[in-house]
């Protein structure tokens, strides 16, 4: 007789079957408990685990799908454990194939009150001979839909570049190229990332609903690295396979001796009854829940970045004196110096001793970071610590272990090389920097940067490039947490060239995520508005940088781009208008007197997540009794915009500008739509906040 482990936690129902051959299945993952008697024909490939090992027969005519893996289809059930952790439940399901003798772990912690669970699969090698391991899966859910619902089913992409993060496009599975044209299909819809860029094309997360029914499947791969999702059939079902890197998509093979462990990276993997917006906030309440304790996400102070659209990378104790003053008198709580502060001249290759330029600062960088002190904020520097420059004097001074190196050579990316932190010289160099920069300047604030990827990996004491990469991004997990155990109250900043590496391996850590390089404020105002889908508002940092000459509705836009999440403020302070000057600072203080809610604040998106052609756009925080609503007219031609707003239905409402206080605005509720309020922002390129008071 078979034996079912039948789970509800937290409005997710999961089901696992064991049969009577000891054979394992995922027989369902959803909102709701399983009602329907499935054939065994679709029992018998709901694969808990994917796993292949080298040598042998991937039995399925699968193309480049990871169905049909050897020994994943032996597996067999030695024995299940559920105990009670911090957080909520944990689930291990415990398998072996007895061919091989590998061991197979399958986690599955779930989170209280959060419909989500965070998966991991971990292998044992408990026999006498090396396995190769080819791919293994971290999440994978077969019958998560019909191939028949292929136009029922919308997907969800975020798509990042540099200057362009956060970019959500939504198309059903035919529309991307899927058609149920025989009993299965070759085809898969599919999202790999290769590098150290870990969201260099795509975030690390997808979001798959089910229109007919509101029935929405989402996911997120935790990793600073290789990953690779996919989605297709088997047996006329739908299945999505999450991972970390694999020998097909990105060069990665391990070679498992005798007694050896290894795990892959987590995935977490939820099912909502809704939208995409339940699924982003169930998100919102996980990516909080696993993040590292930390005073900056309750206090959010305010960052002052010199870089954007200011000095540039060209900071001197003449141009800083000045900013200093004027980012304090602003209300500014953190001075960043950004880029070029080691440099006398060119910075960009030289990058790898981390001492202060003599030139730049002829009475010591200690004279601006007192002045910072003096101010009252908090001093920062920016650093890249996992690069070395090509013309860097240490780079030519240390052996080739210390880097990535393929084909013999050390690897080049625009003229840097990839510190390798599996070397504990590295890692002892890197702590040491930071070490300087926290008791020998005070520092209390690391804008930590990362402007290269590396590629596939590295061969040096490695099974293969992607086992070197994997490695080498554990390692600097490892490092990180070293260094926030040492220094709890630093801040590091997460920024990879903006957003090319914005997930939640490195954000579970870091309180910080730069969103975006871009230097358009009308451009960065929609990446802005989207940054929530991907980072928990708290730690989304988001630029505002008026020019010097701007003008009121510029000044106004740039403040409200980061007014609901994290304030990155920059521009030449010092010299800009008086009235522009003023309404950031009326900014900064409106900021301060709402800010203690974001970290606790739903994000709502009413009008949809913003997209690069709209004309009007939306984001809100909502809180307890209080929506707080920023709204931008960009290219608008109508001078009115209909914001549907569900929880102010059948309800009564106060609504107030809060930001920019002297601005014209008009609105009204909806006369037949009562959840409707309607505004009314006279000019193009305007943006506004609204406080709305709900009873």
């Amino acid at each position: 007789m078979s034996e079912r482990i039948e789970m509800e936690e937290n409005g997710l129902f999961l089901t696992i079957e064991v049969t009577e051959e000891k054979d394992v299945r995922l027989l369902h993952f959803d909102h709701s408990p399983l009602t329907e008697d499935l054939a065994e024909s679709q029992k018998n490939v709901r694969r808990l685990v994917e796993v292949q090992v080298s040598g042998e027969n991937q039995n399925d005519h699968h193309s480049m799908k990871h169905t049909g893996t050897m020994p994943g289809a032996r597996l067999i059930f030695v024995r299940h454990d559920l105990f009670n952790t911090a957080v909520g439940k944990r689930l291990k399901i415990i398998m072996k194939d007895e061919k091989s003798l590998l061991n197979v772990t399958w986690h599955a912690q779930f989170y209280n009150d959060i419909p989500i669970i965070r998966t991991w699969t971990e292998l044992g090698n408990e026999g006498g001979s090396t396995l190769g391991i080819e791919y293994v899966s971290s999440f994978a859910s077969t019958g998560v839909g019909e191939v028949t619902e292929a136009q029922d089913m919308m997907l969800y992409l975020p798509h990042n570049t540099w200057y362009g993060e956060g970019n959500w496009k939504a198309c059903t599975l035919k529309e991307m190229g899927y058609y149920p044209v025989n009993d299965f299909s070759m085809k898969r819809i599919h999202v790999t990332n290769t590098g150290t860029w870990s969201s260099s094309e795509f975030a690390p997360v997808g979001i798959l609903e089910k229109m007919s029914s509101s029935n929405t499947l989402f996911w997120q791969i935790e990793h600073n690295g290789s990953w690779h999702w996919e989605i297709s059939d088997i047996k006329k079902m739908l299945y999505l396979q999450c991972s970390g890197p694999s020998e097909a998509e990105n060069h990665w093979w391990k070679s498992l001796h005798p007694g050896e462990h290894f795990s892959t990276v987590p995935v977490a993997a939820g099912v909502v009854e809704g939208g995409m917006q339940d699924a982003l906030q169930s998100l919102t309440n996980y990516r909080r829940a696993i993040r590292r304790d930390n005073w900056d996400n309750k206090k959010l102070p305010v960052i002052f970045n010199d870089y954007m659209n200011c000095l540039f990378g060209d900071p001197t104790t003449e141009k800083l004196l000045p900013l200093i003053d004027a980012a304090a008198e602003a209300g500014c709580e953190i001075y960043c110096i950004d880029c070029g502060w080691y440099a006398d001249g060119k910075w960009w290759d030289e990058v790898g001793e981390w001492y202060p330029s003599t030139v730049r600062f002829p009475g010591g960088i200690t004279e601006v970071i007192d002045k910072i002190k003096k101010r009252d904020m908090i001093p920062g520097l920016w650093l890249e610590i996992e690069v070395m420059g090509i013309n860097s004097k240490i780079a030519a001074n240390v052996p080739d272990d210390w880097f990535f190196c393929r084909h013999g050579r050390r690897v080049i990316d625009h003229s840097r090389y990839q510190l390798d932190f599996r070397n504990l010289e590295v890692r002892k160099y890197a702590t040491g920097v930071v070490e300087r920069l926290v008791n020998e300047y005070d520092i209390g604030y690391i804008k930590m940067d990362y402007n290269i990827n590396a590629g596939i990996g590295t061969e040096i004491k490695a099974d293969s490039f992607g086992d070197g990469l994997l490695e080498h991004n554990r390692a600097y997990l490892t490092w990180l947490d070293y260094i926030f155990q040492k220094f709890p109250d630093l801040i590091i900043e997460n920024c990879g060239s903006g957003g090319m590496r914005m997930d939640y391996a490195l954000l579970q850590r870091h309180s910080v995520q730069s969103t975006s390089d871009q230097t358009d404020y009308i451009k960065n105002g929609i990446i802005a508005a989207s940054s929530a889908t991907l980072v928990t508002p708290e730690q989304a940092a988001v630029w505002s940088y008026p020019l010097k000459d701007a003008e009121f509705e510029a000044v106004a836009f740039n403040m409200i781009n980061s007014m609901l999440v994290r304030i990155h403020q920059s521009g030449e302070l010092s010299q800009i208008n008086s009235t522009a000057f003023d309404l950031i600072k009326e900014a900064i203080a409106c900021y301060k007197e709402i800010r203690a809610v974001i970290p606790m604040a739903e994000p709502v998106w009413p009008t949809g997540i913003p997209n690069w052609d709209d004309a009007w756009m939306s984001f809100g925080l909502i809180y307890d009794s209080h929506l707080y609503l920023a709204i931008w007219r960009i290219h608008g031609e109508e001078s009115s915009f209909t914001i549907p707003l569900d929880s102010i239905q059948n309800k009564e409402v106060d609504i107030q500008l809060k930001y920019p206080v002297e601005a014209d605005i008009n609105w009204e509720r909806g006369v037949k739509e009562k959840n409707n309020i309607i505004v009314n922002i006279p000019t193009k390129y305007s943006a506004r906040l609204l406080e709305i008071e709900i009873f």
